[in-house]
């Protein structure tokens, strides 16, 4: 059901990027939306991991660098039958993780110090099994693609007052360009973060699946969007675009998330994980490793 949602999405996005240029230059904008759609999308498939990394000033993990972090998702990538990817750390206080890359052979996970720090082994573990999930399924190349769509159907929708705008001087013309130019934009907005909702969930079933135990991860949702709503995560609040990826959204800063959740209700999710396990009630968070080190 979610992979249907999600392609229903995902042409509904495409349905309005081709939308948008046809609007704005008739047949002959349709054509360059595809081509413009086509080039971005083609950068964005090969670059997309790199740039992300980037963006966030990520470190490769090694034998110098956070080793027992490698160890742990390379064993867990193992248990998932995937190759393994490319473990990076992110030097922030504040417990997040994310994936990126455009296939399973081609893909990266990166966890913040604050995760290794705050969470217990077996939540570490947790939460990296989600990132696993959402390689394991594409949602990295599903994200990546709606969000060039989205940051396309915004550049069209800027030129609108120009293109359309320019060529019909009556009332009429004027606010339709107005309105595509809020409204384009705005659309492309609310489908990019209801694909990825959808995927959110099924990466909790998928990642429980993957580290055995359904609870680590509920317990690791309830103790990242705790500490997610107190600590400042400046590169995430410069770099906003890059929200939808974490596996709980880093802004807060700024109430960017208020407008638009790119993640579904933590309660919700937590819900279902508990539901997964068989239970009822609150998770047990696994207890914590003493001395800061969740290595032991």
């Amino acid at each position: 059901m979610g992979y249907t949602k999600t392609a229903m999405l995902m042409a509904a996005m495409t349905a309005l990027f081709m939308g948008v240029g046809y609007l704005l230059g008739g047949g002959a904008g349709l054509v360059l939306a595809l081509v413009v759609a086509a080039g971005m999308n083609a950068y964005a498939y090969w670059n997309s991991d790199k740039a992300v990394l980037r963006m966030h000033n990520a470190q490769e993990c090694n034998s110098q660098v956070h080793p027992d972090l490698q160890r742990m998702v390379h064993r867990l990538a193992d248990d998932a039958g995937m190759p393994h990817p490319r473990v990076y750390v992110i030097d922030e206080d504040q417990p997040n993780a994310f994936a990126t890359g455009r296939n399973p052979d081609n893909a990266a996970v990166a966890a913040t110090t604050g995760l290794l720090r705050r969470m217990s082994r077996e939540e570490v573990a947790a939460v990296m099994a989600h990132e696993l999930a959402h390689i394991r399924n594409y949602d990295t190349l599903i994200m990546t693609v709606t969000a060039t769509f989205a940051g396309a159907i915004s550049m069209l929708a800027n030129f609108a007052l120009f293109f359309r705008g320019g060529r019909n001087q009556g009332a009429g013309g004027l606010i339709a360009a107005l309105l595509v130019m809020i409204l384009a934009p705005l659309a492309a907005a609310i489908v990019q973060m209801a694909i990825s909702r959808s995927r959110e969930y099924e990466a909790d079933r998928v990642g429980a699946e993957i580290c055995g135990n359904p609870l680590w991860l509920a317990a690791a949702l309830e103790k990242i969007q705790g500490f997610a709503s107190r600590i400042d995560y400046d590169r995430a609040e410069q770099n906003p675009q890059t929200a939808h990826m974490f596996i709980i959204n880093p802004l807060h800063v700024h109430k960017r998330d208020k407008l638009f959740s790119t993640h579904p209700n933590t309660e919700n999710r937590i819900a279902a994980l508990v539901q997964m396990a068989g239970g009822s009630g609150k998770p047990r968070a696994a207890a914590p490793q003493q001395g800061g080190n969740p290595w032991g």
